[in-house]
């Protein structure tokens, strides 16, 4: 059987003239993974728009395809396009379940929820000749489940080849998250076996691993049991974890001693009426710069994520925002627009209220306001998100936070990082095209490897190699 996976681009990473490196980042695992369930004798390809151009000429018997929201509308042409010749298109993804019934009228199959067990069973159906029109997830596990198929991706057209997910969801329930929606109706939260995780991270090339788990500390005994197996293997990675996991005593240490050197925080707010609007209460009564102190004293550094639009915000609240991050030394932060995405608690609420402006899926990505702010105008809420990402990024306000740190490391590296991240967009935009984005992979890996000691004035030895290294291809 012949077989095409796609994940198309989303809306914000298809414009001619400027490609983010954001964007090129991670390859597809998510379709590696169930390209896993495929047969040997089945040729199956895997294409990834963000970085390379779409054969539409070809003539696959299956065609799959991930769908975002802002990926939607052309996630639906390209399976228009195909099952005009007659292909059987199968859509899935955050979006398809949210909407089951819109993304219905463009496929021949949908898959609602995690496909690990829905997916091997259409192929089945299909190999049969009764494929099914939809099929929900019910049975969550990660037990026994085929490797992905890495070999299916092109590891030299991204940064971060090097991604994986040892685990599925979040234990905690915030309103505005897919993730209750997609996980409807099973476990919300299950993790692999630590033997089966450290047999894959065991088993990728280099040293740096980015783990794309929503919250790779959710559960702290299987989270101590992987840090201790990942000690010794002298690996540089990232993560995303919450505020309450990093307070949590000895677990981020363990994971600071494995090889953690950047986690993403979801701290969204400073206001206490938002947090509990929102009910992300695992941030309550939680002291986010004693939790920022911990990380940067083990040498880890923090990309804080941030949104704007709640109901308790009004226009003050990009530049409190902004100058807070600052003051704390967070090396990189993420803005967003509040959105009420389908299928979220809070699209219920803000539907309920007569709150929605529009339905155009392709303005849903966090930077446009889709909704009426409480407390002030759409126009104020997308000219304030801009404002603020200008303002934490610009030279003055890296070098402000930079020096915050103790150590002449910790603000060479928050310098480099942060700079490398935001100030050099049009060579990455040029890097990409080139299709050399591998190439800067060590780079990455030299400013993680900067590990930041408090209360030091020079460098050591051993690291102002890394420094001139740093420069070096800085300056290629």
């Amino acid at each position: 059987m012949r077989v095409k996976m796609i994940l198309p681009a989303l809306i914000e990473a298809a414009s001619p003239f400027w490609r983010p490196i954001k964007y090129s980042l991670f390859p597809p695992l998510g379709l590696a993974t169930l390209a896993g369930h495929l047969s040997g004798d089945d040729r199956v390809t895997i294409q990834d728009e963000h970085v390379e151009s779409l054969d539409l000429d070809d003539q696959p018997d299956l065609v799959a395809i991930q769908v975002y929201i802002t990926s939607a509308y052309r996630a639906y042409r390209l399976a228009d396009h195909y099952r005009q010749r007659g292909v059987h298109v199968a859509l899935g993804g955050l979006h398809v379940t949210s909407l089951p019934e819109e993304a219905l009228a463009h496929a021949d199959t949908i898959f609602l929820g995690p496909g690990d067990d829905t997916w091997p069973a259409f192929l089945a159906d299909l190999r049969a000749g009764r494929p099914g029109r939809v099929y929900r997830s019910r049975q969550r596990t990660l037990v026994g489940l085929p490797k992905p198929r890495r070999d299916l991706i092109q590891r030299h057209l991204y940064l971060v080849p090097n991604s994986l997910v040892v685990s599925r969801g979040c234990p905690h329930r915030c309103d505005f998250c897919y993730k209750d929606a997609f996980f409807q109706g099973g476990k919300s939260f299950y993790t692999q076996r630590v033997d089966d995780a450290l047999a894959e991270i065991q088993g990728l090339p280099g040293r740096h691993l980015y783990f794309l788990d929503d919250h790779l500390f959710g559960n702290p005994r299987f989270a101590v049991a992987l840090f201790d197996g990942m000690k010794g293997m002298g690996r540089l990675w990232q993560a995303a974890a919450t505020v309450p996991s990093v307070l949590r005593p000895g677990l981020v240490e363990k994971a600071a001693e494995s090889g953690l050197r950047s986690l993403f925080i979801g701290f969204e707010t400073l206001s206490v009426k938002n947090l509990e609007a929102q009910h992300k209460v695992q941030n309550l009564e939680r002291d986010y710069s004693v939790a920022i102190r911990r990380l940067h004293d083990l040498g880890v550094m923090v990309n804080a994520s941030f949104v704007f639009g709640m109901d308790d915000d009004d226009a003050s609240v990009f530049e409190r925002t902004v100058a807070w991050s600052i003051e704390q030394g967070i090396e990189t932060a993420t803005f967003h627009i509040l959105t009420p995405y389908p299928g979220t608690e809070l699209h219920r609420r803000m539907t309920a209220e007569g709150r929605m402006k529009t339905v155009n899926w392709d303005l849903y990505d966090a930077r446009h306001a889709v909704f009426r702010p409480a407390r002030m105008a759409p126009e104020t809420l997308e000219a304030g998100y801009r404002q603020a990402s200008r303002e934490f990024y610009r030279w003055g306000s890296i070098f402000a936070g930079a020096f915050t740190k103790e150590s002449l490391t910790g603000k060479l590296r928050h310098i480099a990082y942060a700079g490398g991240w935001k100030k050099f967009e049009p060579l990455w935009n040029w890097v990409i095209r080139a299709r050399r984005v591998s190439g800067f992979l060590p780079l990455l890996e030299a400013v993680l490897s900067l590990r930041a000691r408090k209360r030091q004035s020079s460098l050591p030895q051993d690291e102002i190699g890394l420094v001139r290294e740093i420069a070096r291809q800085a300056g290629e």
